[in-house]
């Protein structure tokens, strides 16, 4: 069965790449929903992608966004507002939440996935080191917690791969047949 990852994200593409899933990348470039309910929105937009890449066999398409005090952060546009929410979360916690489509010859499954990480209290030093990093750029929540970014993390609850992009716990209860089970 042919598979596609209806997304343009290096670090979704390493998960299944070590998963030894071989797929097509094709970038969906719909319009995200944004300033909505987070859980509807990752989901809709998760949706949105697999559907703009509708094609025989299985389309993967994700949506992860940070939440923070109720509402979607989104990846922030510049060093001011990467820092503004280290200021924000430093020493609290968020949510890490995922929508998750797989069309499998164009039949839907979804689902959504949590994950909660508490950040430490950050030093104003460990902020700047962390905005002139640059880790912050093309990031929601202006984070990675696969570099860096985990030297801000105090504890996680939940999937570590749902907060580098991709839920692979909820994949394989999606898609199955991605790894030899039905």
């Amino acid at each position: 069965m042919s598979v596609v990852l209806a997304s343009g994200s290096p670090q979704r593409s390493e998960i299944l790449r070590k998963l030894g899933v071989e797929f097509e990348v094709v970038v969906s470039g719909v319009d995200e929903l944004s300033g909505g309910d987070p859980e509807f929105e990752v989901l809709e937009n998760a949706r949105l992608k697999a559907r703009a890449v509708d094609r025989d066999g299985m389309v993967i398409a994700c949506d992860t966004d940070v939440v923070f005090d109720g509402k979607a952060l989104g990846k922030p546009a510049d060093a001011a507002e990467a820092r503004g929410y280290l200021d924000r979360m430093s020493g609290r916690e968020h949510t890490v939440l995922s929508g998750l489509v797989v069309l499998v010859d164009g039949e839907e499954r979804s689902g959504l996935d949590r994950t909660t990480v508490a950040f430490k209290q950050l030093s104003e030093a460990e902020k700047q080191r962390y905005v002139e990093f640059g880790e912050w750029q093309g990031r929601s929540g202006g984070y990675a917690i696969q570099t860096l970014g985990s030297t801000l993390v105090e504890r996680l609850e939940g999937s570590v791969s749902n907060v580098v992009g991709l839920p692979v716990g909820l994949l394989i209860e999606l898609a199955p047949e991605l790894f030899g089970q039905d």
